[in-house]
């Protein structure tokens, strides 16, 4: 059974910047666990030494709604 844990939230780039940080660094570490803030819940997960990684853009253009650019990162793996 899968469990599944999401967090939608607003964030400045500064604190988007320093999230991001706090996943490399967890990342970057010697340690088997990676702890992985989730909103309000802290996630622990074991990555392996290789881990997938899928990056895509979108830049949408609409005359109704205005501009709109996404950024999806997804990091996978097999423990």
């Amino acid at each position: 059974m899968a469990q599944r844990t999401t967090a939608d939230e607003t964030l400045p780039r500064e604190e988007l910047a320093a999230y991001l940080q706090e996943l490399a660094t967890e990342f970057g570490s010697e340690s088997e666990e990676v702890s992985i803030r989730v909103g309000n819940k802290n996630v622990s997960l074991n990555p392996p030494h290789n881990v997938d990684v899928s990056v895509e853009t979108v830049e949408r253009s609409s005359m109704l709604r205005g501009n709109r650019e996404t950024v999806e990162i997804e990091l996978s793996w097999k423990p």
